[in-house]
Formats: structure tokens, C-alpha cells, sequence
């Protein structure tokens, strides 16, 4: 998988450099939310400096925020592609998306350019379609946008419709994911499967430290290696609700995770907060050393090791919405801050 992610990267290096190049400063104050239809992208900035990008050029395989910023200007997300010093497994990983692995037999969650021709026939596609709203504002600013999960057969499956809520203030970002599944024609099963389902892929600094070579494989048998730690830059913890800490973390339930470390001489913690009205609640952690930092509410017998099973449906025409909300900080983790921050999400009135 390496050799052909990094004949992947090259292909692709200017076309997604170009979409989070240009624009990067402008005097507005506020979050802004700026449509670029040309380019494939919607960009936002508070107070005129960048924060992510909304992307969905046709070399994805599903529209994401990419790259994701702290309020002092630092990337949190690994590049694509990586840059020097970064891992270059896994290249689905992709800033923050959300996705899953068995959706009827279909893959979302693995599916890549580097996905060998022979296995693109289990893989699924998430499509952009349109760009619902878009509306800047003083103390947030939104992003409506809906796509359609496509199976291998190019005929859609669910229809999605996301909202994003994007705030910042001194030494903090955040961004609400809202998004609804719709079935469209047929029942869908979302079969427990460990990969899914809200997904960030995080910076070397962020990773785990002292993270051995491990060889991982998706639902389908296909490996991928993940090569160990190098040059001792890696600062990470993963801490949950429930007091797990680092590599502890995988597998278990919690209402949040953070995970938090030093990017150069400054604390980060990025978390991740669960909603008590999605499905599945309280999520599980699919959080991993190498950086991959994920919820999945759906997976429980994949993550309990067969102690729970879900295997959600929803019948042809019926919804299901899931609530996240991430939060960067600029400061070192805390379990009190990020229970504040649970219970202020919790109690909002959201769709």
C-alpha cells in the first residue's frame, strides 16, 4: 500500500495543494465561509486567517475538512500527501471525514485511488452535490452541503445531508458535524465493522510515542503496515471520559475523547465529544497510536471483541442523525475542560 500511495501523492500533490493554497489572510473579522466552486472547495477563515478547508476534488473518494488549523496557525492533521518525517500508510486518511466500512457489503470507510482494480468492486463513493448554504457571521459561521453514498455500481444508496458550525475565539477552534443518512431504495445495514465512522487522521507530533511496526487489516483481509515511531518527535496521549489513557483508549466507550500533545513548544488537544441522542451512544474509540483518531458508534462487535452487537438499519426512506462536535485548544489536556465542554454540547438544542 505505501508504494502506491506514494505514487498517488504525487498525482495529487498539486491538485490539493492548490485547493488549500491561495487565499489565507483577509481583514474580515468573524468566521467566513467562502464558496469556491471552480476550485472544488469551501474555504473558512476566522478572522481572516485560515482555518480548514471543505474539499471534494474527483481524486477523493469523499468530500473533508482538510487541513485543520489551531488558533495559532498550526496544522493538527497529517498533509496529503505526508510531508517529511510523516507516515505514508493509510491514504484514505484524509484531514477529518466521515464514513464507514460495511455499509450492505460496501466499503466507504477504505476506499482510495490506490485501491487495486480488481477490489474496486466492494468499494463505495461519497459524492458531493451541493452546496446547501453558506452563511459567515460574527461569532459563527455555516456550511450546508449534501451528498450521495454511491455504491460500486454508481447508484446511490443514502443521501447525505451535513451541516457544519464552525467557531473560534483566542486559543480555541471547533467545528459541529450534524449530519443526516437518508436510505434511499433498499434497507441498509451499517454491519458492526471497527472502521468508521467520524475519522481524523492527526500530524506526526500528535501521534503516540514509541508506536511499534504493526500490520493492520480492514473487514475484507487486506493488510496495511504501519511503520514504528521515528526520530522521537511524537508527543500524543489519548485521554477518555472515562480515564483511559493513550493505546488504552482503542475499544472502549466513552462520552469524549482528547488527544493531546506538543506541536514545537506549543500544547495542543484536539476532542472529540460524542452526542447522548446519536446512535450508539455512548461511542466507541477507534483511536489509534499511529494518529488515526476515530468515533464509531457503530462498530461494537468489532470493538468489544464480541461482547456487543448493533448491526444498525434503517429502512428504505427512514433517517438517522449523528451529532459531533470537535474542539481544538491550545493548551495541555484537561478532563474537567473537556467534560465543560461535553456538557455544553450535550445540552445545546441541535436537529
Amino acid at each position: 500500500m505505501g508504494n502506491c500511495y506514494r505514487w498517488i501523492a504525487l498525482l495529487m500533490v498539486g491538485t490539493i495543494g492548490a485547493m488549500v493554497s491561495g487565499r489565507t489572510q483577509h481583514p474580515a473579522k468573524g468566521v467566513q465561509v467562502i464558496p469556491d466552486a471552480a476550485n472544488r472547495k469551501v474555504e473558512i477563515l476566522i478572522d481572516g486567517q485560515a482555518f480548514t478547508s471543505y474539499i471534494y476534488p474527483a481524486t477523493l473518494k469523499k468530500p473533508v475538512l482538510f487541513p485543520l488549523r489551531t488558533a495559532e496557525n498550526a496544522v493538527v492533521t497529517r498533509g496529503f500527501p505526508p510531508g517529511p518525517g510523516e507516515r505514508t500508510d493509510h491514504p484514505h486518511h484524509v484531514g477529518l471525514w466521515f464514513n464507514y466500512g460495511n455499509v450492505n457489503g460496501i466499503d466507504f470507510w477504505n476506499n482510495s485511488d490506490a485501491i487495486k482494480l480488481e477490489d474496486r468492486v466492494k468499494m463505495g463513493t461519497i459524492v458531493h452535490r451541493n452546496v446547501i448554504a453558506a452563511r459567515s457571521g460574527e461569532q459563527r459561521g455555516e456550511l450546508e452541503v449534501e451528498s450521495d453514498w454511491l455504491g460500486p455500481d454508481n447508484q446511490p444508496m443514502l443521501r447525505e445531508h451535513t451541516r457544519y458550525v464552525f467557531r473560534g475565539s483566542r486559543g480555541m477552534r471547533s467545528i459541529d458535524r450534524i449530519t443526516t443518512l437518508t436510505a434511499l431504495e433498499r434497507k441498509i445495514t451499517f454491519t458492526d465493522d471497527k472502521e468508521g465512522v467520524l475519522g481524523m487522521r492527526v500530524t506526526h507530533a500528535l501521534e503516540l510515542p514509541g508506536e511499534k511496526p504493526e500490520t493492520f487489516k480492514d473487514a475484507s483481509g487486506r493488510e496495511t503496515k504501519v511503520a514504528a515511531t521515528e526520530g522521537g518527535t511524537a508527543t500524543g496521549d489519548y485521554l477518555t471520559s472515562e480515564g483511559k489513557h493513550g493505546a488504552a483508549a482503542w475499544g472502549t466507550r466513552g462520552r469524549w475523547c482528547s488527544l493531546s500533545g506538543n506541536l514545537g513548544k506549543q500544547p495542543v488537544t484536539i476532542t472529540i465529544l460524542d452526542h447522548p441522542r446519536n446512535p450508539g451512544f455512548p461511542t466507541y474509540w477507534h483511536a489509534r497510536g499511529y494518529g488515526m483518531f476515530a468515533a464509531n458508534p457503530l462498530g461494537e462487535k468489532a470493538l468489544s471483541g464480541g461482547k456487543e452487537e448493533l448491526n444498525f438499519t434503517l429502512d428504505p426512506g427512514s433517517s438517522a442523525t449523528f451529532r459531533h462536535r470537535i474542539v481544538i485548544l491550545s493548551e495541555p489536556a484537561s478532563s474537567d475542560r473537556a467534560e465543560s465542554l461535553y456538557r455544553e454540547f450535550a445540552t445545546e438544542k441541535l436537529p
